[in-house]
């Protein structure tokens, strides 16, 4: 277990009693050395199957340590996170997100939003310092109860977002496999006069991961599509932080489109976004863009410093998730910050975005003119093959003599991972997942098949190198 791109995360097997109530109580601790000593803490889950084990667990943990936990239920982790903002409290989700089922995580949230990456190095100081000693299991109860409550400020939220009637005449499918968003999602849409069809709802848990579609749901996906000719399908991840949208030709329309498409619906002046999302979303569409390392906290910490120029910051990373850094007018309301990813704001603008220009997410597509990306993973990957591989292509011959089926190496970002830039113009990005045992590969190419085609070639010869260490 350990800290990665957003939140704790490790096998749910591993998460499950003690370990649970001690990184709540390393949070805790962090709490109160930073002058939050007392009073709630807003406890939310997604539905997978470990999650309401381990959110007793940490509910009594903070009761031990003296706080009081509101059980929030099954909710989507920016609803929970903008409740717990408008009360001035912290806040605890239980959720993987889009990992597989057998593992889950934590993310927590302070008083004045997610914690940092000095947050984590403290929590983590106060679990090491603890490990050996600490007390458990605490007294489980019955908890004071928050979900309707949680849900109902959320939705006030987002009926603001679009004018009455602003999707009359949409056929939209919502994917709800088993995200807890599934519900609120279809009320949401169908609220703005949308035909709403609900497809692929399901008991059993299924890791959607919105960088890297599996071709199973991308085959469902097209099946949905000939069925109901919809104009779009939405869905998001398990806690639904990352919105999936795919577009009225059956295609995934990448979480880069749909931060750009947010960024403009909101008059964005600033965006801060990781080096992973395309590389044509730059200054020519009017605002000014900021690349930081992949992960939530970077990008609010780029936010952060952005805010300082004055001006309304959206954040967004290539999983489409979407963090407001400023409070900005909507349809002429005011839609407060919420510097946390959220799938049903990006939703909700790319669907606007439709409504007032009359294209289709296909003609979106072309309007704009990106690069075509493409992304994927190898999946159950260990963590000590990633990082060895990593530490080889560092040297810039063993780089080169990797890359050569490509083309030409010209140049490498090391923000995050190895970025590199060939002389064609193609980009080719290897990084190892921050929080699960999977390895990652994002191209740009000049059509979709090439990018793909590229995304293949280059974990099959990740695979083919670590094997060869073996």
């Amino acid at each position: 277990m350990k800290f990665g791109s957003s939140g704790v995360r490790g096998l749910a097997s591993e998460l499950v009693g003690r370990p649970s109530g001690l990184y709540t109580e390393g949070f805790a601790r962090r709490l109160r050395s930073t002058g939050f000593r007392q009073g709630e803490v807003f406890v939310g889950r997604d539905l997978r199957d470990s999650s309401q084990t381990i959110t007793e667990d940490c509910m009594a943990a903070l009761a031990a340590s003296g706080f009081q936990p509101v059980d929030c239920g099954p909710i989507p982790t920016p609803a929970l996170a903008f409740y717990a903002r408008l009360h001035g409290t912290a806040a605890l989700m239980v959720t993987g997100s889009h990992i597989p089922a057998d593992r889950n995580g934590i993310k927590f949230y302070g008083p004045k939003g997610e914690i940092d990456k000095q947050d984590e190095a403290a929590i983590t100081a106060h679990v090491a310092e603890l490990s050996d000693r600490y007390p458990w299991p605490p007294a489980h109860a019955d908890w004071q109860t928050g979900h309707e409550q949680a849900l109902a400020v959320f939705r006030d939220r987002l009926d603001g977002i679009l004018p009455p009637g602003a999707l009359s005449g949409m056929k939209l499918g919502v994917y709800q496999h088993s995200t807890v968003a599934r519900e609120l999602l279809v009320e949401v849409l169908r609220s703005f006069g949308a035909d709403v069809i609900a497809v692929g709802k399901t008991e059993v848990f299924v890791p959607v991961d919105t960088e890297a579609v599996g071709r199973e749901t991308m085959a469902k996906v097209k099946d949905w599509m000939r069925e109901f000719k919809f104009d779009a399908v939405l869905s998001a991840d398990a806690d639904a932080d990352r919105p999936l949208v795919i577009d009225d030709k059956g295609e995934l329309f990448r979480g880069d489109l749909i931060g750009l498409a947010t960024a403009l619906f909101l008059k964005a002046e600033i965006v801060v976004t990781p080096v992973t999302s395309n590389s044509g979303i730059s200054e020519a569409f009017g605002f000014s863009v900021r690349r930081t390392k992949v992960g939530s906290p970077f990008v609010i910490e780029g936010m952060d410093a952005a805010q300082k120029a004055g001006g309304i910051v959206v954040g967004f990373e290539a999983n489409g998730g979407v963090l407001l850094g400023s409070d900005c007018q909507v349809n002429g309301r005011t839609l407060s910050a919420l510097p946390t990813r959220d799938s049903f704001l990006p939703i909700l603008a790319v669907l606007g975005t439709m409504a007032s220009t009359g294209k289709s997410l296909s003609d979106l597509r072309e309007t704009w003119s990106l690069p075509v990306c493409a992304s994927e993973r190898l999946e159950n990957f260990p963590v000590e093959k990633s990082r060895g591989l990593m530490r080889k292509l560092a040297d810039r011959d063993a780089l080169r003599q990797f890359l050569a089926p490509f083309g030409t190496l010209a140049d490498v970002d090391e923000t995050d991972g190895l970025r590199a830039r060939m002389t064609s113009g193609e980009i080719i990005h290897l990084r190892p997942s921050g929080n699960a045992p999977e390895f990652r590969c994002y191209a740009e190419a000049g059509s979709h098949d090439r990018a793909s085609e590229i995304v293949a070639m280059a974990l099959e010869r990740a695979r083919d190198a670590t094997l060869a260490d073996d």
